[in-house]
């Protein structure tokens, strides 16, 4: 037991302190290349110009760089191929119990978070080589769904084909049979929380929540004896820690697509890993861990649907709410830590519901 403390723990701090020591390298390359939006201005979803988001973000949408989100991913490999490396050339009963680094279990969400961050990195140079943000450059977002929609239908068939999983869990009941349709609903779960990303626009915001969601699954995944799988959770959560030191007001770098990419889709594999696979309920309390995300989401779909459907009248000053918030005058840091309180509340009631469950 105190062993798979420590290897749950120890790897998070590690991640943590990994981050700080690389972040002034890697700022101090983001600011000599310039890695910013070039002008100010967003469009849409539905191709309309954005005023208030330009009014309120005006000076925060140029000179701050992208791609933070690079801290987050590159201080996780290290730390998990270091740690593998070290069991391998000093093999001892502690080097050994210490490498979390399994096939069973954080293989694939290793996989996608490299995966989802690298095309995340590559939409943020395209973005910025643009010249024009949102405007002009990046990857268009029917491409980037297409992306994290081959990223999830690999590794749902993965999850059908080879771990024979067809079904889904549900606290207090029999697991629900899906067959193939296992399938479809991977795929459309990863969409639908790969929306959610769009939660990163708010100085330190993205990171508190992301952090909170993925403590509520490694205490889910350390319940269900799923040992690796939360050491690595634990691990993500060490190296957004290391972010948000440098993201909290004013930041010196956004998360950006390259962070919340593979953060959106690896919470999902680690959802799904904690499931049916674990003999747990990782799916069914995902809309609650991920309540903000959840919320972010809506908040769109809502006003987008309102001004179709009533002329162009809009619900929300601004969508997503959280700069709804900051157009009726709330101050930024407000906004953020009142999320950062509904995460860690929703994080403690879906990681209760997952247990009791």
């Amino acid at each position: 037991m105190i062993i798979d403390i420590v290897k749950v723990f120890v790897p998070s701090a590690i991640a943590f302190f990994i981050g700080i020591i690389i972040t002034p390298l890697v700022t101090y390359y983001l600011y000599k290349y310039k890695v910013w939006k070039k002008t100010v201005g967003k469009i849409a979803t539905d191709g309309r110009e954005t005023p208030i988001f330009n009014k309120l973000h005006k000076n925060k949408e140029v000179g701050t760089p992208r791609m933070g989100g690079v801290i987050i991913w590159l201080s996780t490999f290290i730390t998990i191929i270091s740690i593998w490396l070290i069991a391998k050339i000093f093999p001892t009963d502690i080097t050994v119990k210490l490498d979390f680094l399994s096939r069973d279990q954080t293989w694939i969400p290793l996989f996608t978070l490299m995966a989802g961050g690298f095309v995340g990195m590559i939409d943020d140079i395209l973005e910025i080589k643009g010249n024009g943000g949102y405007i002009a450059g990046g990857l268009s977002l029917k491409k980037r769904l297409l992306i994290v929609g081959f990223i999830s239908a690999f590794v749902a068939l993965w999850f059908f084909a080879k771990l024979g999983i067809t079904t889904v869990g549900f606290p207090f009941l029999e697991d629900f049979a899906l067959g193939f349709w296992f399938i479809p609903f991977f795929i459309l779960v990863a969409l639908a929380v790969y929306a959610g990303g769009v939660i990163d626009g708010i100085d330190g915001l993205s990171g508190g929540v992301f952090a909170a969601m993925f403590t509520a699954y490694a205490g889910i995944a350390f319940y269900q004896q799923q040992i690796n799988l939360a050491a690595f959770c634990a691990l993500i959560v060490g190296s957004i820690l290391a972010f948000l030191w440098f993201n909290i007001p004013p930041a010196r770098f956004y998360m950006s697509e390259t962070g919340t990419m593979g953060l959106t889709i690896t919470l999902t594999m680690v959802a799904f890993m904690t499931d049916s696979l674990g003999g747990g309920h990782g799916v069914f309390v995902l809309p609650i861990v991920a309540f903000p995300l959840v919320i972010t989401v809506l908040s769109d779909i809502i006003q987008l649907l309102s001004k179709k459907f009533r002329n162009g009248k809009k619900i929300f000053l601004i969508a997503p709410i959280h700069h709804h918030f900051e157009a009726i005058g709330w101050p930024a840091e407000k906004v953020t830590m009142r999320f950062w309180v509904i995460s860690v509340v929703f994080a403690i009631i879906g990681l209760t519901v997952a247990l009791i469950g």
